[in-house]
């Protein structure tokens, strides 16, 4: 234990431990959740499971050792739901390829680490921009749980309306976004998790009536209570690397949004995690930061080998933090977590996605918190911090939502003759996005 250095971070090993699964039990709902919204792209459900827990694992346990801070990660939301539904679904990017450009940018993630550019790229960046891209994938996630969870439907003369309330199902994603935010203001760790499986159980119980008027139960109920971890041969290094230079066009302009989306995630969530545990220094700056996001670089990149999106922080570490967490031994408890769960397979996939939609709800709302920092009394900085969160949900795409606002922003300041507010790399970033826009 003397590698953790538990006395000097004024901690123990049982604190460090109740912190671990804590933190575990905060963010649990991504086993069920990441091969819920990845399996829209058509890929394997039970690989999915397998991926997300071991990438969990292997990837908290290279934070825990590479940096001694209590952060977990796993998959990130936002950018499993971009990956399925926009670069899959919309853009017909087989979901192979679309490995391929997490691990292309992962590695752009760990060239910038390393050499400094990172810091420069992010100040290009106006704050509120980056506040928009936040609340805009707040709101696109939150969009996919009531869409996916049925209260929402598609509607040939409106686009979209209300889901069919005769049934179960979305009285169930209502009901269990009402009991989650309870549980959540009441400060109970797992709350997201209890949701989840309170409607599981219930689901068990109700059933849905088909197109077809065949009535079946909402939870399938299941084969085992525990296995095997299911094969991850159907997606492991199925990543297709050749495939982003044979489209290059088209494909550059997702990798920086994923790569734009995973830098903004982690800088926040090691900021304000690292904070609340006291580990930043008298300047406010973190040590061992540039570690922490080589890190974060290495966990996008393998992720992609074993078969699932970008890898990244999880701000749920705040959870174990709360619980007295300091170390990387909180971290690598979570580790552990992860690969036990690896054997509940079984009931990890019966979860239905009326039980997963308030999760997303509830994630995406706790995303839009950050419009609460904007200052939209600029209208500068209302304009393309508006259309950003606007058009995320609306085009179903995180990339678009963002070149839009990327545009636009360099646009209007050019135009009212603050043109020097904008730096060379916001321009380059601009005319990207433009040509991105044009030749999509």
């Amino acid at each position: 234990m003397r590698f953790f250095q538990l006395e000097a971070n004024g901690t123990n090993v049982r604190r460090e431990l109740v912190a671990g699964v804590t933190t575990f039990a905060a963010m649990a709902y991504i086993l069920a959740v990441n091969p819920g919204i990845l399996s829209a792209a058509g890929m394997d459900k039970g690989a999915l499971i397998t991926a997300t827990a071991l990438a969990s694992a292997l990837m908290t346990i290279l934070m825990a050792l590479f940096t001694n801070y209590p952060i977990a990660l796993a998959p990130g939301m936002g950018i499993n739901a971009f990956f399925a539904f926009t670069v899959c679904g919309a853009m017909k990017i087989p979901w192979q390829a679309a490995l391929g450009l997490v691990f292309y940018s992962g590695l752009i993630f760990f060239v910038l680490s390393i050499s400094g550019v990172r810091k420069r790229l992010l100040s290009a960046i106006p704050r509120e921009l980056k506040l928009a891209i936040t609340c805009g994938i707040g709101l696109f996630i939150a969009f996919i749980g009531l869409k996916g969870g049925g209260v929402i439907a598609a509607n040939p003369a409106t686009f979209v309306t209300l889901g069919d309330l005769h049934q179960p199902g979305p009285w169930l994603v209502i009901g269990g976004i009402a009991v989650t935010a309870i549980l959540v203001q009441r400060q109970v760790p797992a709350a997201i998790l209890i949701g989840i499986v309170g409607i599981t159980l219930l689901g068990l119980f109700l059933h849905t009536t088909g197109p077809d008027g065949k009535s079946t139960p909402i939870t399938p109920t299941p084969d085992a209570l525990v296995a095997l971890p299911a094969s991850l041969k159907p997606t492991f290094l199925q990543l297709d690397l050749a495939y982003f230079w044979q489209n290059w066009r088209v494909c550059l302009p997702v990798v920086l949004a994923l790569l734009f989306v995973d830098l903004f995630d982690n800088m926040g969530t090691l900021i304000g995690v690292c904070q609340r545990a006291g580990l930043l220094d008298v300047d406010g700056n973190l040590p061992r930061i540039e570690r922490a996001l080589t890190a974060d670089a290495t966990a996008a990149m393998v992720g992609s080998t074993l078969g699932t999106s970008t890898v990244t922080s999880y701000i749920e570490s705040a959870a174990g933090v709360e619980a007295g967490g300091r170390t990387g031994l909180t971290a690598l408890t979570t580790a552990a977590c992860f690969l036990l769960a690896l054997f509940l397979n079984p009931l990890i996939a019966i979860i239905p996605a009326v039980a997963t939609a308030p999760a997303l709800v509830i994630v995406g709302i706790f995303m839009m918190q950050s419009a609460a920092r904007l200052d939209l009394a600029d209208f500068t900085k209302a304009v393309p911090a508006v259309l950003i969160m606007l058009t995320m949900p609306l085009a179903f795409s995180i990339a678009e939502g963002m070149a839009i606002g990327f545009v636009v922003h360099a646009a209007l300041l050019l135009g009212i003759g603050r043109g020097r507010e904008v730096s060379p790399f916001g321009y380059a970033l601009a005319l990207l996005c433009l040509a991105h826009l044009i030749y999509r």
